[in-house]
């Protein structure tokens, strides 16, 4: 029986009377299928007798057991009953013999362990995912349960399974009630000679990749997944099936050891019986196993969604790099972004932080959904971090319209986080919600569990604007290989280039992602046509996944199949050359071959051609730091592109101007408008108009166009007159565009409409943003005036706003500042409301002080973003010079942005 449950070449063997007697007994045929049966589904269980309590070594195989297959071994020692765990490819020891147990509040349970029971079936589960390397999936693997008792009766299960792209183990506490887990005695080990890949832990894991040995790395703390080879196989670390049951964890090493101790978040955990530990797991062979492995999902629990026919992955315009929050609270670039993606065939836009400081988002929502684009909004964790929290945000975005939420800074692998997780993820798949989620923990199978989770940040991304090449090409082997990386390729306008263009653009294929999130502005995109051709093209979901080359930190080559077509990228860090494709993943017969490739001299990217069978190897030049996309498609007598039909709107554009001007009363404003078509077009019923308010009058005429091909624009006009009645204060007019897209149909008409802002003074009044400074400083880029401070160029903030107030006249500072004028006694009283911008979501603290000729004439309290706005009124007679002065209020500076708003001097 014990050879029976080790798995061995045969399951019973016929028994003889005597070497020579001719009497034969065999048992009967129906049993011995009745035996086979039992043991598939894992209803054989030998007893501790059977087994023996002085200690033994049993092996688990892969289902379809080969000589160079995955092995695991455990081991009982019979001096101090502790428990091993070892695993094998072939005749390779790849984990060496590493203790397993645990430590709970009521027993020790890593030593003085004996054998209860063995308990083996196989394990054959299909599924089908929406994101990821590969949507339908297959598992067969062998789980063994080791029931150990230990001092006192105490139970601890071991369950090991074992496929063919590697081996888990998990611990099950099977008992009733409470139970607090203090630590696990968990760990891997490896020879001390085996390369390693790694990176430091840290809770949102968002550090390089850098190689090292498995006993050489410094002491510390490491993140998973952590890669090592022991001669030509690789073993990837990590783990799966994280809840809020548990917490997760990381792997711990000192200097000289090839050992990496399992090491959880907390210092103890606490759940409700029965409880099942995550998996502890190793994605075990070669390159190729390690990029194309399912294992970590395959471990995790079954979605949890029915229904997932809401769920649809795409490609995303992300503005945050093109502008940062200036970005995010400007609607017209937000509208802008919506018009590329409609004009792109690219299913969603995604606001970022600083849009909550707005009241357009609604609007927002609905110009993106005439345009059949979807609107995916940043979220702090903070503001969803209580029930109340989500049962009021998530229905309200869900009523505009939003697509999805990328929530943002959980920054914890706790298990308070994970609990979180739990109640997050359930809520958002009430409300059919999308989820991206940044400053996040690791994918742990989150996404088989919650089809709903388009992609995780967990990785030094493109947002650090210095990623090296060496540490591109390691990620398709350790973060990438786990679940979705958002690495928000395609920032071509921001940071340090590392890479060439064709390599950047082969990310939309060697990183995989259910969104991607692609960082460029619309300057780059439209700067390099091949890109915004492939980039139409190419899927964020794939069939099947092949890594044709490639080595960490040296290249990683990938072929991905959506459908019938095969998507090519390469990246490579390293000089220039010659990369050669092998083409065997393909089928029979002729193919076209489009290879998108940088040009020699800089001459931008450039498209190839080729008509390939299975048998060729294409042939690809490739510049430093370089690499290439390409798609394959069959080739067919008349095809000329491996192209398909994207569905576009004409990328358009409405400028007004004045964005903003000053007017007294009586006086009159000229307004002009211009709409220009820029790509997809034509535009077709075009008409501009200019609306204002009642009383105000408008002269000139409303131009139309029935057509307006690409590169052709409208322009118009108008002549405003401010009446002599009008309230002080700003004032809007509207400068309308309506058009048709033709061949869309079922599309009505499209409006877009820009706002010129009209600031009537009132007599007697001069505002501080329209005086000379005698002298400025600023903590955080230039004082800007009638803005917020922004980033660090000029003009760039938003409008200055307190607590959702928004002001025409002030001046937007940063913590340290002081600006200085000269009054030369000319003026009776100085006011102003001042408070922490909106722009700071909440946070910033400063304390505003006014000096007249150098004495403190008044100062405020620490105020931070939740307090309401402060009025200063202060006589300011006979004073020469006005100091105008914001302090940090004693915590450091971290978004101290504060506004002067309304800072008035009165004659």
């Amino acid at each position: 029986m014990s050879r029976l449950l080790d798995g061995g070449p045969s399951v019973l063997r016929p028994s003889r009377t005597s070497p020579g007697g001719s009497r034969q007994t065999f048992l009967p045929a129906c049993l011995t299928l009745l035996l086979g049966v039992m043991l598939a589904v894992g209803t054989l269980t030998a007893p501790a007798h059977a087994v023996g309590r002085g200690g033994g070594s049993w092996t688990v195989h892969q289902p379809r057991e080969q000589r160079d297959g995955v092995t695991a071994v455990v081991r009982l020692d019979a001096a101090d009953g502790t428990v091993t765990l070892a695993a094998r490819k072939g005749a390779t020891t790849v984990l060496e013999p590493a203790p397993v147990g645990l430590v709970t509040a009521d027993a020790d349970l890593t030593s003085d362990l004996r054998l209860a029971s063995r308990h083996t079936r196989r394990v054959t589960e299909h599924y089908t995912m929406t994101t990821g390397k590969q949507l339908r999936r297959t598992v067969r693997a062998t789980e063994t349960r080791f029931s150990f008792r230990g001092r006192g009766g105490a139970r601890l299960d071991l369950l090991v399974r074992v496929s063919d792209d590697g081996m888990a183990y998990r611990y099950v506490l099977p008992g009733e009630g409470e139970v607090t887990v203090e630590r696990e005695a968990s760990a891997f080990r490896l020879p001390g000679s085996a390369r390693a890949w790694l990176t430091p832990y840290t809770p949102n894991y968002e550090r390089l990749y850098a190689p090292a040995t498995a006993a050489g790395a410094a002491d510390g703390s490491y993140a998973y997944p952590s890669l090592f080879q022991v001669g030509d196989t690789y073993a990837l670390l990590t783990e799966s099936d994280v809840d809020g049951r548990y917490d997760a964890s990381r792997l711990v090493h000192e200097e000289g050891s090839g050992e990496y101790a399992v090491r959880l978040a907390d210092a103890s955990v606490t759940s409700t019986g029965p409880l099942a530990t995550p998996w502890r797991t190793a994605v075990i062979g070669d390159l190729a196993t390690v990029t194309e492995s399912t294992l970590v999902d395959d471990l995790a629990p079954a979605s949890r969604i029915e229904d997932t026919s809401w769920i649809r992955p795409g490609k995303v315009a992300w503005s945050w790099l093109d502008g940062f929050a200036a970005a995010q609270r400007s609607l017209a670039v937000q509208q802008r972004f919506v018009d590329y993606s409609a004009a792109h065939g690219w299913p969603y836009t995604l606001v970022d932080d600083g849009w909550k400081t707005t009241d357009w988002m609604p609007e927002l929502i609905d110009y993106a959904r005439e345009r059949g684009v979807g609107v995916l909004l940043w979220v702090h964790y903070s503001d969803l971090d209580t029930e109340a929290e989500r049962a009021e945000f998530l229905p309200r975005v869900k009523k505009w319209g939003a697509a999805g939420l990328k929530i943002d800074f959980m920054d914890s692998d706790s298990q308070e986080r994970f609990r979180w997780y739990d109640d997050i993820l359930r809520d958002t798949a009430r409300e059919k919600l999308l989820v991206n989620f940044h400053g996040a923990t690791l994918p742990k199978g989150i996404q088989r569990t919650w089809p709903h989770v388009m992609t995780l940040e967990a990785v030094y991304g493109a947002e650090q604007g210095n990623v090296p090449a060496d540490g591109l090409t390691t990620l398709p082997y350790t973060r990438n290989a786990v679940g979705s990386m958002d690495y928000t390729p395609m920032a071509f306008q921001f940071g340090t280039r590392t890479v060439s263009d064709a390599a950047e653009l082969a990310l939309s294929v060697v990183y995989e992602s259910g969104f991607q999130n692609f960082a460029g502005s619309v300057n780059a995109y439209r700067e390099r046509p091949e890109l915004e051709r492939f980039l139409e093209q190419v899927p964020t979901v794939w069939d099947e996944s092949r890594l044709l080359s490639g080595r960490p930190g040296e290249g990683a080559a990938f072929a991905r199949r959506h459908d019938d077509r095969w998507f090519l990228g390469s990246v490579a860090s390293g000089p220039a050359g010659t990369q050669d494709v092998a083409l065997d993943f393909l089928g029979g017969g002729r193919w076209l071959a489009e290879v998108v490739r940088d040009g020699g001299d800089g001459g931008g990217l450039v498209r190839e051609r080729h008509v390939v069978t299975r048998r060729d190897t294409l042939k690809v030049p490739v510049v430093e730091d370089g690499g290439f996309a390409g798609v394959v498609c069959r080739a067919v007598p008349g095809r000329d592109t491996c192209d398909r039909p994207v569905t576009r709107l004409p990328l358009t554009s409405l400028t007004a101007g004045p964005a903003r001007t000053e007017a007294d009363p009586g006086a009159s404003v000229g307004v002009t408008g211009r709409f220009a078509v820029e790509d997809a077009g034509p535009a077709t019923e075009v008409r501009l108009s200019l609306r204002a308010p009642e009383g105000w009058t408008v002269r000139g005429d409303d131009p139309a166009a029935a057509e307006l091909p690409v590169g052709r624009d409208l322009s118009g006009d108008w002549t405003v007159s401010v009446p002599q009645d009008v309230g002080h204060g700003g004032h809007e007019l509207v400068v309308s565009a309506e058009y048709r897209a033709p061949g869309r149909p079922g599309t009505g008409v499209l409006r877009v409409e820009r706002t010129v802002r009209v600031f009537v003074s009132p007599p007697g009044v001069d505002y501080v943003s329209d005086l000379p400074f005698t002298t400025e400083r600023n903590g955080w880029g230039p004082v800007e005036r009638d803005l917020s401070n922004g980033e660090r160029d000029p003009a760039d903030g938003g409008p200055l706003s307190i607590r959702g107030t928004e002001y025409d006249k002030g001046l937007g500072v940063h913590a340290a500042s002081e600006v200085v004028v000269e009054l030369g006694g000319g003026y009776r009283r100085f006011t102003a409301a001042v408070g922490v911008d909106d722009e700071v979501g909440g946070k910033g603290s400063v304390s505003f002080e006014v000096l007249a000729d150098g004495r403190a004439a008044a100062v405020t309290e620490v105020l931070d973003g939740t307090d309401e706005v402060r009025r200063i009124d202060l006589d300011v007679t006979g004073v020469q010079r006005l100091t105008l002065r914001v302090t940090d209020g004693g915590d450091g500076v971290d978004s101290d942005h504060a506004d002067w708003a309304d800072a008035r001097l009165m004659t």
